[in-house]
């Protein structure tokens, strides 16, 4: 595998499969002529049938882009947007309330579980009841 080019990424966390590609045509019985974007030119475009995987066309697959705010620092600053849930959570003879917050550039599967008390102390403008 020496000099040979894995998709211009290396290491050990490099994806196995990079796609999904429109298949162009069938060359003969074991390979397929794939239409390839042009980051990736380098790369000949005509694949044996065990390089290839069957995609499934899965809506829950495709991740939405939404260009992020960064700073100087290559870094982004995380802003909530809404309340989704409240709770009191019961730890013996204490209570603590939490609120689920939504963040922006999160989906909803990703909001988080924070104490209400915290929340009020830095974004007061969301817990206005």
């Amino acid at each position: 595998m020496k000099g040979v080019m894995r998709f211009a990424k290396k290491g050990k966390l490099s994806p196995r499969f990079v796609g999904p590609f429109e298949i162009l045509e069938r060359i003969g019985v074991m390979a397929y002529c794939l239409a390839l974007p042009s980051s990736l030119s380098p790369v000949h475009n005509v694949f044996h049938v065990s390089m290839l995987r069957k995609c499934v066309a899965d809506s829950s697959h495709v991740v939405d882009y939404e260009p992020l705010e960064i700073d100087e620092k290559l870094s982004y600053v995380e802003q909530p947007v809404e309340i989704l849930a409240r709770e009191v959570k019961m730890l013996r003879n204490r209570s603590t309330p939490l609120v689920k917050v939504l963040w922006r550039n999160h989906r909803i599967e990703e909001a988080t579980w924070k104490r209400e008390d915290e929340m009020k102390t830095r974004y007061p403008e969301l817990l206005q009841d």
